[in-house]
């Protein structure tokens, strides 16, 4: 097997299809197919579904190895390019919203000017989106909740996160500077779905006081939920990044008592290590941490991980 072939599978799992493929390796279709047929006569499976255009269990299996070998090239040519007097090459990073609004405008000034050689390639989505796309090596690391249950990910702290009560301001509780927990068991909810880490944390901390949040609806995805409240759907409980700086209008934000700040890091895999120009990001993102832990209201330092774990 060569390059060629594992490339061209890879571009049929992402694009879905042979067609798609093709304009994304700026080749034809015939092309692709061709390394694709070689691919299989090679390993004597098949791994492209031809009706559907879907990857077979044995393809999926073939591209997941296909990713750790391009993403090891990859890194060869950044890390040799960077041995140099300037570190260059891609970093492809996920973020989770609610960080993402106020974090990557820094960074992305920070490490241009740090490191002009750097491309950054940035991936706003929920940390249950990203957590796969860092193990298929669809990114080289992520900001998520933390913490995960996964012995294929390192996980490493950048801070904690307070967590308030959006409301708007027709709701019972809008007047309230600060709640208790158990005072929010008494109201329907804008929360993040049962099975996220963000939801199961306020349900643990619920039950602990013997009391149960109840749902007006779900939303997986911290940025529209604060959305949904900040236009009147409902009270929810986010993380402070996802408030904005200033207050008024149609909405109140209140502090939360009896509910402990949510653990925000990052994420990346085991085993390999991050090229040059990832790691060069990587350390970015601490130092733009450090610079706004004090002015930013509700992010705390960490210094290790909370003691429980989670799946994500």
């Amino acid at each position: 097997m060569d390059l060629k072939q594992l490339a061209a599978l890879v571009a049929v799992h992402e694009t879905g299809g042979f067609s798609a493929a093709a304009r994304a390796l700026y080749t034809v279709q015939s092309n692709v197919s061709s390394h694709v047929s070689r691919l299989e006569k090679e390993l004597g499976a098949t791994l492209v579904d031809r009706t559907s255009g879907a990857l077979t269990e044995e393809g999926l299996a073939v591209v997941g190895r296909a990713r750790r070998i391009q993403d090891e090239l990859e890194a060869i040519v950044s890390d040799v390019a960077s041995l140099g007097d300037e570190i260059t090459g891609n970093a492809r990073i996920g973020v989770i919203g609610t960080v993402g609004r106020w974090l990557v405008p820094r960074l992305v000034d920070a490490v241009h000017r740090e490191h002009p050689g750097v491309r950054m390639v940035v991936l706003d989505a929920t940390t249950t989106s990203l957590l796969p796309m860092v193990e298929s090596h669809e990114i080289d690391f992520a900001i998520v909740n933390i913490p995960v249950l996964n012995v294929e990910l390192l996980t490493e702290s950048l801070f904690s996160e307070d967590r308030v009560l959006v409301t708007p301001i027709d709701h019972p509780l809008a007047e309230c500077d600060s709640v208790e927990l158990a005072t929010l068991a008494e109201y329907e909810l804008l929360l993040p779905p049962a099975g996220t880490l963000f939801r199961d944390e306020l349900d643990d901390a619920a039950t602990r006081i013997g009391v149960e949040l109840k749902s007006k609806a779900e939303v997986d995805g911290m940025r529209l939920l604060a959305s949904l409240a900040f236009q009147g759907f409902g009270a929810a409980v986010i993380p402070s990044g996802a408030a904005p700086a200033w207050v008024g209008g149609e909405w109140t934000v209140a502090a939360i008592q009896g509910l402990e700040p949510r653990s925000v890091g990052i994420v990346r895999r085991r085993k390999g290590r991050l090229s040059m120009a990832a790691e060069a990001v990587r350390h970015q993102i601490h130092e733009v941490v450090a610079s706004q832990l004090e002015q930013r209201a509700g992010i705390h330092p960490v210094t290790e991980l909370p003691a429980k774990k989670h799946s994500g």
